[in-house]
């Protein structure tokens, strides 16, 4: 539960408490292509980066059974640097930390007490939060590999103060407020007449336990102990890569005092849909576009362009008359995706797609008894004796676009629009009845 100026989590990914896993990376993957600070003017993108962390957050926490469990039932509070929800008769995030990773709390996150002979208002020194974010790529890029360089915001300690927040030689004063610790406790409504008491960081201090007068503050950072930095860093996607792989850059998400090395930014790779090929692992499928013609003569041309640029040219002999049909699968060894580090590639996979000529392409009786020339006559019907209809009616024909009318006003559930159902997400299975 979020405490009163919290935002949201939920809210910040525009889902409800209810959502499911998927239905949070459905929501962090539309909120983040939206908000990325590349996809923004450069008068908004400083304030576009810090709801992009905002988003990121939502999602790293969310995403993750334990930490949406803790989150739930602490709100952010569970996360503070220097504090946990608890207090006198309530949970305390270090023993739940300890039952859920083994004992010493999570890397990165602040405990009530700190490292042994800690004083109070410390907290253990881990590694700094990771930030994730999603990064769409092509198919081309992952067939050819993609170095790409773009600019990142990210705070650093300062070097002035070197993250104390204060003038050199200033000292800073003991926080009354908390008593040094860090934290206070305070009451928070749960429902009609019943409060819970929880331990959250000091506002006065930010849950260091000692601060700098104004005067005393460093007067680059003006006491916040981190200052913005730009700095161009390189993605480089391997070859080959593979849709959700994660491509880490180690140590260059923000920096803060308290933590012992900064987290990583990781971006997680989404492949954009392609408009020619369809990739399963190493290999690719494509359509083989092809004339009737060509399905019944054979053919020697380019009939698609490759990732790379390369035209894949496909000699298809017809031996004694054989002949390509509609659906009918090619294999082409060798021509799909590139394996990671490796120059052995997959297969690339080709459907028939035999397109028919326009009607009135047989301008004239005789090009149509040139055409039944050429081609296998119908086979006769035979019938045994006694078995020859009596009477042939001739009849016309309506042509249809589908099977949605067949067997349309009756109950028949196998009727033409019924099949759908079948076909539905979350239709239930067949049922077995009971005995």
């Amino acid at each position: 539960m979020s405490a009163p100026g919290e935002q949201d989590l939920y809210e910040v990914l525009n889902v409800p408490k209810t959502a499911s896993k998927a239905e949070i990376k459905k929501a962090y993957h539309k909120a983040a292509l939206s908000s990325h600070p590349d996809k923004v003017p450069e008068e908004q993108r400083e304030e576009a980066d810090v709801k992009f962390k905002h988003i990121s957050q939502a999602y790293e926490i969310l995403s993750d059974d334990d930490t949406r469990a803790m989150y739930d039932q602490h709100g952010m509070a569970a996360f503070e640097k220097g504090g946990a929800p608890g207090g006198p008769g309530g949970p305390d995030l270090d023993d739940i930390l300890a039952q859920m990773f083994g004992g010493g709390g999570m890397p990165g996150m602040g405990g009530m007490g700190g490292m042994p002979g800690g004083g109070p208002g410390e907290r253990r020194r881990g590694k700094g939060r990771n930030e994730v974010q999603q990064y769409e790529v092509t198919l081309e890029m992952l067939y050819k590999g993609k170095t790409t360089r773009f600019a990142s915001t990210k705070n650093v300690i300062c070097d002035h103060c070197k993250g104390s927040g204060g003038k050199e030689k200033a000292k800073a004063k003991h926080c009354d407020s908390c008593k040094g610790r860090g934290t206070t406790t305070r009451l928070r409504p749960v429902g009609p007449g019943l409060v819970t008491q929880e331990t959250v960081p000091c506002s006065t201090c930010s849950g260091r336990g000692s601060f700098y007068a104004d005067k005393d503050k460093c007067k680059k950072c003006k006491g916040a102990r981190t200052v913005k930095q730009k700095k161009i860093l390189e993605l480089y996607i391997p070859r080959g890569s593979r849709e959700g792989e994660k491509i880490v850059l180690a140590g260059e998400a923000d920096q803060d005092p308290d933590d012992a090395e900064p987290g990583d930014i990781i971006f997680e790779l989404v492949e954009e849909p392609h408009k020619t090929f369809h990739r399963a692992g190493a290999d690719l499928q494509a359509e083989l576009n092809i004339t009737l013609s060509e399905a019944l003569t054979g053919f020697n041309r380019v009939v698609l362009t490759h990732l790379d640029g390369r035209g894949i040219q496909l000699r298809v002999d017809q031996p004694e008359g054989m002949v390509l049909r509609p659906d009918q699968i090619l294999r082409i060894d060798g021509e799909g995706m590139p394996y990671k580090k490796s120059d052995a590639k997959g297969d690339l996979y080709l459907t028939v797609n035999v397109k028919f000529p326009e009607d009135g392409w047989l301008k004239d009786q005789a090009a149509v008894d040139r055409v039944k020339a050429v081609l296998p006559p119908p086979e006769a019907v035979q019938y045994k004796v006694g078995e020859t209809p009596e009477t042939v009616n001739e009849v016309e024909f309506v042509e249809v676009e589908n099977m949605d009318d067949f067997g349309g006003g009756s109950d028949d559930p196998r009727a033409g629009a019924e099949w759908e159902d079948d076909d539905e997400e979350g239709a239930e299975g067949p049922q077995c009845a009971q005995q």
